[in-house]
């Protein structure tokens, strides 16, 4: 079968206007639970978007670890692409694509660094072998191999076997503000329910259905 003949109806549900909540990061809480209970693999995996000071856009699959109303955290190694981006340039788009259930969440929003405290707090709750893991890796670095990785990690998990690490400087986690949220539901015939919160300047939501 050509990739151009495929194609299904999405008919697992709908999204009306009865179903929004005054604050998108309330129902956005209820369809990520609802993907967790659902047990589809990496519920909380997310598109980060940047772009590069050339205007060239860059996605990856990063893990959400945190939601409130003041937004969506994720943390990283400082020198990474994508954090050199978000320095040069903090409008990031984000993008959760629940298809397993006919559901997806798109993000556009302003990213800030967390405080030295919330980065520590997060930080000593990962295993050990993760926080081994942010010191062995330069992120997006060049490395000739991947034994030559493997043999930093090990010499440092033998150095620290029988200490703790200290948080990295080089290490930190980012909140991203929104200011857009859509929730985008599959429908039969492709007439999808679209609907999107915009940010207006006294800092209330406002929506509107979009066409699919």
């Amino acid at each position: 079968m050509a990739i151009s003949d495929m194609r299904r109806q999405y008919s697992m549900g709908s999204l009306t206007e009865k179903q929004l909540t005054p604050h998108p990061l309330t129902l956005f809480k209820m369809w990520l639970q609802d993907a967790i209970d659902a047990g589809i693999p990496d519920p909380t995996a997310m598109t980060v978007a940047t772009v590069a000071a050339n205007g060239q856009p860059s996605q990856r699959i990063v893990l959400l670890k945190d939601v409130t109303e003041e937004g969506f955290v994720f943390y990283t190694n400082l020198g990474s692409r994508k954090a050199q981006e978000i320095a040069a340039n903090p409008k990031v788009a984000l993008h959760f694509p629940w298809f397993f259930m006919e559901r997806q969440v798109r993000i556009c929003g302003t990213a800030e660094k967390l405080s030295a405290a919330e980065n520590a707090r997060y930080f000593f709750s990962r295993p050990k072998d993760s926080q081994l893991a942010a010191y062995a890796s330069k992120q997006s670095q060049p490395i000739s191999t991947r034994e030559l990785l493997m043999t930093q990690f090990h010499q440092l998990k033998e150095k620290f076997a029988n200490k703790s690490l200290p948080v990295p400087d080089f290490w930190g986690g980012f909140r991203i503000k929104p200011h857009q949220v859509e929730f985008w539901q599959g429908g039969e015939d492709r007439l999808h329910d679209r609907f999107e919160y915009n940010v207006d300047d006294a800092g209330n939501w406002q929506t509107q259905r979009l066409m699919p």
